[in-house]
């Protein structure tokens, strides 16, 4: 089993349990955790595929720095997002949100 494979399967295993947490959490923290796994699997993927193929490597060093700079942003948006929602309706539970749409 080559290399690239194995960090593959192992970015194919962040992602799909970061989109398990997505559909079964029902906290926003929870599934802002789930989301960075996610990001997670496509950096290591990124990372792994420049670095083991005939690509550039400075070209995915740059595209992961630019994922982790996205997954930041993202998580202090988020997190700024769910302190709002629960000092609002004292919890941070996504059955509370849903209670706002009528």
């Amino acid at each position: 089993m080559s290399p690239l494979l194995m960090y593959q399967l192992v970015a194919l295993g962040l992602l799909a349990i970061g989109l398990f947490g997505i559909v079964w959490r029902k906290s926003l923290v929870g599934m802002l955790i789930s989301v960075e796994l996610m990001l997670n699997g496509a950096g290591l993927s990124i990372v792994a595929s420049t670095q083991l193929t005939e690509a550039g490597s400075a070209t995915g060093q740059i595209a992961a720095l630019f994922v982790m700079g996205l997954a930041a942003a993202e998580a202090t948006l988020v997190l700024a997002i769910i302190v709002v929602v629960a000092k609002r309706l004292k919890s941070a539970e996504t059955d509370a949100v849903s209670r706002l749409k009528g």
